[in-house]
């Protein structure tokens, strides 16, 4: 089971899912376009981007200043690999001319030396490489690399990826050995992985080893630097070290702290690293790391970073529901980190949060019209406190249609339309499905076919392929939650023998065109309860069904739901969704409790009671039928 393992191109597998496929069409038909005139402050009334515009002032093409945020630069690229993705899902002829308009832009505005940032180039020219800790050059550059790589893998075309190969060759000659140098924003070592997984160019994962290894090695670094520098960008405190992760070297690291994005993007970049150089201690920390997240720092819906100071994770078991930062970027990084971790060793927990996050806190970032998001998402919101009272501000109960900080729109986009590389992993002998989506695979060793209508159904199928005569092993995650004893496996309608390892089912036979492996497991309500050091979800209860977390909505259930009680003997029962947004979706009733209302503070007095229908709807989809409160963790009585 120890076999050197890889992940797979986006371009060796094609969608075809009842869940996520209608997910890929509202992004290609609606997100990518209404992002655009974003890019292009098309949009009356929407925040105003300036992105496109400060490359074409780089360029040289039009006058003008410089507008935005100091990573504004990654708004654009982060969009172009999302096109990239919806090329390769859907090809478009005109969309494809306008990115490589745009790609023309950006080779102009790359510098002769291979610098590009258009922050510096077009504001302070003199003070490139000075401000690591809050310039977000590298970050900036990160993010083109990973565009790159994904437009030159799915059109063929290098003119973009040779801006990358020349960024990253200026970079080069930076940094090392004559000058240390980190970002304060982890990225760039992901697009340098992300290059040499492409190309298998040993130099750019060189370059990324340097940037991980030399990270914490030099506490004083950001101190220093801000002590020589006679201008600020966002004021950023330099002797915070774990807000960026720079507090420790990186093996000796073992507890997720400071920013969510930051760390979850480094944790990502080590496993690449990790993997790549069968680096033992470095595995070893990113195993801590995880650990750390998935026993003491993870909200029940699969989001991270607690804490709206800083944008951090807090310390372990604080996740306050209507608090929660839970920043959109921070799950689809953790998506990346734990696919990072697959590629290195299979185990189920990684698939199980990756799945977590994929149907619950990334999805929730967007509104069904495509056009309105969420940076943050709480799993508790109340109108008139949220977003309104001192210490809540960032939790907002409606989506608004864009933000001056604008990253994590087009971070999902490219999320949703490149979710195939999600799911499989493959060794020499091995295929590994770590998702029950539904889609074509083009695979080393066989093409696969998963049908699937997953999550609320627990029936898949895998018609099978082969491309060799030997025999070779399928390997089949079963989500943590399925009960032992309860999953049924077949090939071609017989049982089927397997091994289960960490989650991992292996068939292991000589495979024959047209195999057909079934899995099949009850998908069952399950009431979820937080430990007591938790003290956000003391005497209250969760409910799940397969992998979707769900949440009660003023909507179905009235107003005041912090009033309503789920006794512990309920029945919960199923019931089928209607209308526009629930339609075809599971949801959940149960007979409860309210507590009755009264205006008076205080009473000496007992609360009366009355009974009522509790009606709960998946999580990532509260939001979406008209201001309400929401929450995901509910009252229980004995």
């Amino acid at each position: 089971m120890n076999k050197k393992l890889h992940g797979v191109k986006l371009t060796q597998t094609k969608c075809d899912d009842s869940f996520w496929t209608p997910y890929q069409e509202l992004v290609i038909h609606t997100v990518i376009p209404y992002q655009e005139q974003i890019l292009n402050d098309a949009v009356p009334g929407a925040e105003k981007s300036h992105a496109l515009a400060n490359f074409r002032i780089a360029a040289g093409l039009e006058e003008g200043e410089f507008y935005g945020m100091v990573f504004q630069d990654s708004d654009v690229a982060k969009w172009l690999e999302a096109v990239a993705y919806s090329l390769w899902v859907h090809p478009d002829e005109a969309l494809e001319r306008r990115a490589d308009e745009v790609i023309d832009i950006i080779v102009k505005a790359q510098q002769q030396d291979g610098y590009l940032d258009t922050y510096f180039t077009i504001k302070e020219p003199e003070h490139r490489w000075m401000d690591l800790l809050e310039g977000h050059e590298l970050y900036c550059m990160g993010h083109m690399m990973e565009a790159a790589c994904a437009y030159y893998e799915v059109t063929g075309k290098n003119r973009i990826f040779q801006v990358a190969e020349r960024m990253a060759d200026c970079i080069a000659s930076v940094f090392g050995q004559e000058r240390y140098g980190i970002p304060g924003h982890e990225e760039v070592e992901v697009g340098l992985m992300r290059m040499y997984q492409l190309t298998g160019e040993k130099k750019y994962c060189e370059l990324a080893a340097y940037f991980i290894n030399a990270r914490g090695m030099k506490p004083e670094f950001f101190r220093e630097e801000a002590r020589k520098r006679e201008f600020t960008v966002f004021g950023m405190d330099p002797e915070n070290l774990e807000y960026n992760q720079a507090h420790k070297p990186v093996r000796e690291q073992n507890e997720a702290v400071g920013h969510a994005v930051r760390a979850v993007y480094l944790y990502r970049a080590m496993a690449d690293l990790a993997a790549a150089t069968e680096d033992t201690a470095l595995q070893k920390a990113c195993k801590g790391l995880m650990d750390n997240i998935l026993t003491k720092k993870l909200y029940l819906t699969g989001a991270i970073g607690a804490s709206g100071e800083l944008e951090s994770f807090s310390k372990a078991y604080d996740l306050p529901s209507d608090r929660a930062y839970a920043e959109t970027c921070a799950q689809i990084g953790l998506i990346f980190f734990a696919k990072a971790m697959l590629d290195m060793e299979p185990d189920g927990k990684y698939a199980d949060v990756m799945e977590r996050c994929l149907y619950n806190s990334t999805l929730s970032g967007m509104q069904l019209d495509g056009k309105h998001f969420f940076y943050v998402n709480p799993l508790e919101t109340n109108p008139g406190i949220s977003g309104e009272v001192f210490g809540m501000r960032h939790v907002l109960p409606e989506r608004p249609g864009w933000y001056q900080c604008a990253c994590c729109p087009p971070n999902l986009a490219r999320m949703i339309l490149s979710i195939g590389r999600f799911c499989w992993s493959e060794s020499e002998d091995t295929i590994y499905s770590h998702l029950m989506i539904g889609q074509e695979a083009s695979l080393e060793l066989a093409d696969v076919k998963v049908e699937s209508r997953y999550p609320w159904s627990g029936n898949v199928k895998y018609r099978i392929e082969p491309k060799t005569q030997d025999a070779f092993t399928m390997a089949i995650r079963i989500p943590g939650y399925v009960k032992e004893g309860t999953c049924r496996i077949t090939v071609n309608g017989e049982a089927a023998e397997y091994s289960l390892e960490k989650q991992y089912a292996y068939m292991k036979r000589t495979w024959e065109a047209g195999d057909v492996l079934e899995i099949r497991f009850p998908m069952e309500v399950r009431r979820i309860y937080g430990t007591v050091r938790c003290k956000d979800t003391a005497g209250c209860v969760g409910l799940m069904r397969g992998p979707i977390v769900y949440c009660l909505e003023g909507i179905d259930n009235g107003e005041q739901l912090q009033a309503l009680v789920l006794p512990r003997s309920a029945d919960i029962r199923e019931a089928e969704g209607e209308g526009e947004v629930l339609g075809g979706t599971v949801l959940l009733k149960a007979q409860g409790l309210r507590e009755k209302d009264t205006e008076e503070l205080y009473s000496e007095s007992a609360p009366q009671t009355e009974e009522v229908t509790l009606t709960a709807v998946p999580y990532y989809l509260w939001g979406n039928r008209g201001l309400a409160q929401m929450r995901v963790w509910i009252r229980e009585c004995l």
